[in-house]
């Protein structure tokens, strides 16, 4: 692919300990390409009934002491900010949680650390997948110090979220309400709270840097679409925590950091939007996993060259890079690649199909193709409008739920 993004490992979560060795195994810095497949998420049947337990999440809590805009351009002076922050660390605070988990490889035994917010009185906690990923014994604990065993209630990979639970919450937490994603804006301030490095009740202010970022789950090939990009500081710990407005609403899951080699905030981190939250936790919580539809397809951007190897009359649209063999895309007669061109010392891919369009909507690009199918649903027949030999061709797609041996 022609995206790679340098991540710091662990993807944020916290450093992990060998107890059997006696000491502490530094955090790898890697290359992870993104791969352009669809990872749409979808609520199987059997937990739609489940979403009631999202639907009737307390809505934020009002409050006298700070404004109900999401948006301050500026920021208030000096006191007037010191304020609001001070009230929006205080009533989103009791609300979040670290988590430790001990982990067995083999022989060897260690610990690591992350963070995560109450989901409902039931005592359902969100976190990270890699947080909680292999764990024998899970502590959770409170702003106030109490500490709780957790058990694991589903996990999703693809979409590297989790939901554990406790069996009672102690007194003086609340959940937290979650925000539509959709209505995030670049410029909106946001704040971090969680456990940096072990450092419980960290808080961190910042803005929306980006939005509709795709980034890899980290442990599957697929991408997690519509991720929120912020400057709020995140670090090793800060995984699984919530990314807040200035409502204390939650607009998404602290997941990932960029770096330049330091293994630490660098001014780019990305929250997994609560929106993704909100259709994959119920799921979680009914069945233990998540169902999502599959297109069997990899695709990138068309830009400059791509355009220009394959004589294409624009840059939009979404290029289809390869299809799987025996996938839908393939059964419904879509074509990847034939071969490669150089230009300019670059090869390009030549002969592969461009989306246009999905359902009679025009696609400008690969991301947007990613976002309907998150709409859709496995098993649901999609129409797509395919360039292909300089005329448009039309394809019905019955997409499917995703083959669990993609993700070894």
């Amino acid at each position: 692919m022609n995206r790679r993004w340098l991540l710091a490992g662990g993807f944020g979560c916290g450093f992990l300990i060998v107890v059997a060795v006696g000491l502490a195994l530094a955090y790898a810095v890697f290359l992870m390409p993104v791969r352009r497949t669809p990872t749409a998420p979808s609520v199987p049947e059997s937990a739609l009934a489940t979403q009631q337990i999202i639907a009737t999440l307390p809505a934020a809590t009002p409050s006298g002491q700070r404004p109900s805009a999401a948006l301050l351009d500026p920021l208030p002076q000096a006191g007037q900010e010191a304020g609001l922050l001070a009230s929006l660390f205080e009533e989103v605070n009791p609300g979040v949680v670290s988590i430790r988990v001990v982990v067995q490889r083999g022989l060897v035994q260690g610990e690591g650390a992350g963070s995560g917010f109450i989901l409902d009185r039931q005592g359902h906690i969100v976190t990270n997948n890699h947080v909680v990923s292999g764990a024998t014994r899970i502590i959770v604990v409170f702003h106030d110090g109490f500490e709780a065993l957790a058990e694991v209630v589903g996990t999703d990979a693809d979409s590297d979220l989790a939901v554990i639970r406790v069996d009672s919450l102690p007194e003086g937490v609340h959940p937290l309400p979650l925000a539509d994603s959709d209505e995030v804006q670049v410029g909106q301030w946001v704040a971090a709270i969680g456990s940096p490095f072990g450092l419980g009740s960290s808080f961190t202010v910042g803005v929306v840097s980006a939005r509709e970022r795709s980034i890899p789950s980290g442990t599957t090939p697929f991408d997690i679409p519509q991720a929120i990009q912020t400057d709020a500081a995140l670090n090793p710990g800060n995984s699984g925590g919530p990314l807040v407005n200035l409502d204390g609403q939650v607009v998404g899951v602290n997941a990932q950091i960029a770096s330049a080699g330091t293994g630490g905030n660098v001014g780019v981190g990305f929250a997994i939007p609560s929106n993704v939250v909100r259709r994959v936790a119920p799921a979680l919580i009914e069945v233990g996993s998540f169902q999502w539809p599959w297109l069997g397809v990899e695709i990138t951007d068309v830009g400059l060259l791509i355009a220009q190897a394959n004589g294409l009359p624009s840059q939009q649209g979404a290029y289809i890079a390869s299809v799987v063999p025996g996938g839908p895309a393939e059964e419904a007669g879509l074509r990847g690649r034939t071969g490669e061109r150089v230009i300019d010392g670059t090869r390009v891919p030549v002969g592969g199909d461009v989306v246009v369009a999905f359902n009679g909507q025009r696609i400008v690009d690969s991301s947007q193709l990613l976002v309907l199918i998150a709409s859709s649903e496995p098993r649901q027949q999609v129409e797509l409008t395919v360039l292909r030999d300089g005329r448009e061709q039309q394809f019905t797609v019955t997409l499917r739920p995703r083959p669990s041996d993609l993700r070894q």
